[in-house]
């Protein structure tokens, strides 16, 4: 009876074991999700900063038209590729 009464605690053991290394796994893998979130949150916030530090400088002014703004240069003639 007592070692009836073991294997039944150890089976509980060990289902709860792995019930809390699922949840350590899936708390790992949000926190890496994150962790990617946060890193390029620092990479806009670091190029927005660059714009307004550089604001009035003629290439950022440029590179904002083009890529935020879809402009181009007079007589520029642009060609996109329709993709594969």
């Amino acid at each position: 009876m007592t070692g009836l009464v073991l294997t039944g605690l150890m089976a509980y053991g060990c289902i709860t074991l792995l019930n809390m290394q699922t949840k350590v796994t899936d708390a790992a893998k949000t926190v890496q999700s994150l962790q990617e979130q946060v890193e390029q949150l620092q990479e806009d916030n670091a190029a927005l900063q660059y714009a307004i530090d550089n604001q009035d400088d003629p290439e950022v002014i440029e590179d904002i038209a083009r890529s935020e703004l879809g402009l181009v240069m007079p007589d520029e003639w642009i060609f996109y590729d329709g993709g594969d």
